[in-house]
């Protein structure tokens, strides 16, 4: 593995991606969702951190939402099982489909 040298905020990430940055969390969250290393925590105070991503894990995830994408179900059934907030899942849902 690569030395990591520098990380992405999951809020760039999402920018970056064009995706709600809350989906983008809830699929991070699981840090078994991605590959070892991929998820940093960076800590900005004694109980505040933020998600950050590396090159590898952007890539990771960038991969995971376009085959979850291939068909409306298969949309359907990943939001299902990556995010647990009803009302994300609904906004998600109501977005125009790419």
């Amino acid at each position: 593995m690569a030395t990591v040298t520098h990380v992405f905020s999951i809020d760039y990430v999402a920018k970056l991606l064009d995706e709600d940055s809350e989906l983008l969390q809830a699929i991070v969250s699981n840090d078994d969702n991605l590959s070892y290393g991929s998820i940093i925590s960076v800590y900005t105070g004694q109980d505040e951190a933020i998600t950050s991503l590396t090159r590898g894990g952007i890539e990771e995830l960038e991969q995971m939402l376009a085959h979850a994408r291939r068909t409306a179900d298969e949309w359907n059934d990943f939001l299902e099982d990556f995010v647990d907030d009803q009302e994300l899942i609904a906004r998600i849902k109501a977005k125009s489909p790419r």
